[in-house]
């Protein structure tokens, strides 16, 4: 992830080769950020202020095919059993 100083930096270095007369997607190239991205750094700057990553707090749904807690906890239980005791992840699969 950049971090939100870099973010803010290659912003301001974009704008700078845009305005000297380079071109957004060479600028872009150059810095190794999609032209996509720094569209949207820009409009998150506009709307917010702040060009803080949002992903590792975002809102995941829980996968529909997610063990129940006590699914999980009956196959612990086997796995852990004497019967496969001395047997690989493959061995007890099968």
């Amino acid at each position: 992830m950049i971090s939100t100083t870099d973010r803010r930096y290659a912003l301001e270095l974009i704008d700078e080769a845009n305005t000297h007369g380079g071109h957004l997607p060479t600028a872009c190239r150059v810095l190794g950020i999609n032209e996509r991205t720094y569209h949207r750094w820009k409009k998150m700057l506009r709307k917010t202020g702040k060009l803080d990553d949002l992903r590792p707090c975002a809102e995941r749904p829980t996968p529909a095919n997610k063990l129940s807690p006590e699914e999980e906890q009956t196959i612990l239980e086997q796995v852990n059993s004497p019967e496969f005791v001395n047997s690989s992840s493959t061995q007890i699969i099968s």
